[in-house]
C-alpha cells in the first residue's frame, strides 16, 4: 500500500492568526518534505473564497513541486470539474504530465459548496450533468489522436485538438466520492475510485462496502475495476492529554470548516447532495468519543498501523494523509509526516521501501 500527502487548506477557522499566504507557503513545503520521506503522491485539493480552504490552484502549486522533484505523483484533491471547461481542463494537466514526466494523478469532483459556484454563475442543482459531461470530455480530449467535435447539453466545440499531448496514457483518472452516484460514474468510465472513510462509515457502512460495489458496477460495465484510495486525518498522540487535544482540534475542523461548507439545509439541497443533510445532522452532534477509525488515524502508531491493514485488507492500495487540520502548527505537521513514514509505513509494502533502500 502506498501513501501520500493530502490537503484541503482548512484555514477557515474563527480567530485565526494563520495568513492564507502564509499557509499555502506551509503546504507547498510540506509536499516538497513528502517527497523527501519517500511519499508516494501529494495531493492538494481546490477551494476558493476562503469558503473551508484557501488554496485556489492547485495546478500551479504542484507545476513548481515538479520542477522541485523527481519521485511524487502530483495530484489535485479534486478538480472542482463543473467551475472549469473541460478543455482548458484538459490542457493544464496534459502539460503538467509532460514536465513532471508522467507524474499526475488526476482526480475530479463536484464539490459540495454552494458559495464557489455563484460567483462563477455555475449550476450548483445542475452540477452533476455538467461533473458527468466534463469528465468524459477531459479524458476524450487526452485520448484522441486527431481533432475532435463534440455537440452535448453543457458543452459544444468542433475540430478541437488540445496540445502538448500527455507522457501517459491514459493519465491515471480518478472520481471522488461521497455518494452512489459518483461511484456508478467512476465504474461506468473505468476510473478509479477516492473516498472518505467517514463518508463511506455513514452511506454505505463501510470501506469494504464501498469497495464491493464499486467493484461489482465495474464488472457490469464491462471494466476492469480501477485502483481504490481513500484519504484519512492524522494524528499521533501518544498521552492521553495528547489525544484530547487531538480530538479537539478534528471537532473544530468539523464545526468550523466543513459545517458551514456543506450543503445541510433540506430547503436548499439540491437532489443529488440529499445525502449530505445526515452527514451535517451527525456533525453538528459529533463529540470526541466519536472520532473512531470510520474518520480518523489517531494514537500510536500500532493503533495507526492496525487500522490501515484493515484498509488494505478492504482492497485499498493508496491513503491519502491529512495531516495538516485544525491549525495544526507546520512544525508539527511534519514531525507527524517523519513519523509516519518511520513507524507506520514499513508495515507495509510499497514504493517507500524502494525509495529507502
Amino acid at each position: 500500500m502506498e501513501f501520500g500527502y493530502f490537503t484541503l487548506s482548512d484555514n477557515h477557522y474563527d480567530n485565526n492568526p494563520r495568513s492564507p499566504n502564509q499557509f499555502v507557503a506551509d503546504i507547498t513545503a510540506e509536499a516538497l518534505y513528502a517527497d523527501t520521506l519517500g511519499m508516494n503522491s501529494a495531493w492538494i485539493g481546490e477551494h476558493h473564497f476562503n469558503s473551508l480552504g484557501v488554496l485556489s490552484c492547485p495546478d500551479l502549486v504542484l507545476a513548481y513541486i515538479a520542477a522541485r522533484t523527481k519521485h511524487i505523483r502530483l495530484a489535485p484533491a479534486v478538480t472542482v470539474l463543473p467551475l472549469h471547461h473541460p478543455i482548458r481542463v484538459a490542457e493544464q494537466w496534459a502539460t503538467l504530465d509532460l514536465l513532471s514526466n508522467g507524474r499526475v494523478d488526476f482526480a475530479a469532483g463536484r464539490g459540495y459548496d454552494k458559495r464557489e459556484y455563484d460567483p462563477f454563475h455555475i449550476s450548483f442543482a445542475d452540477n452533476q450533468g455538467i461533473f458527468e459531461e466534463g469528465l468524459e470530455l477531459v479524458r476524450k480530449l487526452w485520448a484522441a489522436d486527431g481533432r475532435i467535435t463534440h455537440q452535448g447539453q453543457h458543452y459544444s466545440f468542433e475540430d478541437v485538438r488540445i496540445t502538448p499531448k500527455p507522457v501517459q496514457n491514459p493519465i491515471p483518472t480518478y472520481v471522488a466520492s461521497f455518494s452512489k452516484l459518483s461511484i456508478e460514474l467512476a465504474a461506468r468510465l473505468g476510473c478509479g475510485l477516492i473516498v472518505a472513510p467517514f463518508a463511506a462509515a455513514m452511506s454505505f457502512g463501510g470501506l469494504k462496502q464501498v469497495a464491493d460495489l464499486y467493484n461489482e458496477t465495474c464488472i457490469k460495465h464491462g471494466n476492469k475495476p480501477g485502483r481504490l484510495m481513500c484519504s484519512y486525518f492524522t494524528h499521533f498522540a501518544d498521552t492521553q492529554e495528547q489525544e484530547a487535544a487531538q480530538r479537539a482540534r478534528q471537532i473544530r475542523y468539523y464545526k468550523e470548516c466543513v459545517i458551514p461548507a456543506f450543503p445541510g439545509d433540506p430547503q436548499t439541497a439540491p437532489p443529488s447532495y440529499r445525502y449530505f443533510i445526515e452527514i451535517v445532522e451527525r456533525l453538528h452532534k459529533i463529540k470526541a468519543e466519536d472520532l473512531t477509525e470510520n474518520s480518523v488515524l489517531l494514537g500510536s502508531p500500532a493503533r495507526i498501523t492496525e487500522t490501515l491493514k484493515k484498509v488494505e485488507a478492504a482492497g485499498f492500495s493508496e491513503v491519502i494523509l491529512y495531516f495538516n487540520v485544525g491549525l495544526k502548527p507546520h512544525s508539527q505537521v511534519k514531525e507527524e509526516m517523519d513519523r509516519f513514514m518511520r513507524e507506520v509505513a514499513p508495515a507495509f509494502e510499497g514504493g517507500h521501501k524502494r525509495r529507502a533502500a
